[in-house]
């Protein structure tokens, strides 16, 4: 179960790329905690991949993301959302909601701890 669970939130997560009111970073470290519980291989894929393994190496290690993948995912869901919301949307109570789950998405990912620097070496 908790194995579908991670493919499930896997699944949200790279519609949140393509979707501007779905963020992309919760769902991918959530699936990557699924995974860690159920499925060593898919857990190891996560932690390979390019794109969201050191996102997820730095939440399991140090509980915190990066300032570049708050800034990033912060920033397309304000731009792209908001551009969606007032393109797409011609209904005042629609474009409420909409403002809503982009503001919702962006304190979510805002209020996750940021990694520190490290030293220069």
């Amino acid at each position: 179960m908790v194995r579908l669970l991670g493919f499930l939130f896997l699944g949200l997560a790279l519609l949140g790329v393509f979707l501007p009111l779905l963020p992309t970073t919760p769902f991918v470290l959530v699936a990557a905690a699924c995974f860690a519980q159920s499925s060593e291989r898919m857990h190891r894929w996560i932690l390979a991949n390019r794109t969201f393994g050191p996102m997820v190496r730095d939440w399991e290690d140090k509980r915190c993301v990066s300032c570049r993948v708050k800034a990033i995912a912060i920033t397309s869901m304000l731009l792209v959302g908001g551009l969606s919301i007032f393109v797409m949307l011609d209904n005042f109570w629609w474009r409420v909601a909409g403002v809503m789950l982009v503001l919702a998405g962006s304190v979510t990912v805002s209020l996750l701890q940021t990694c520190k620097k490290r030293p220069a070496e």
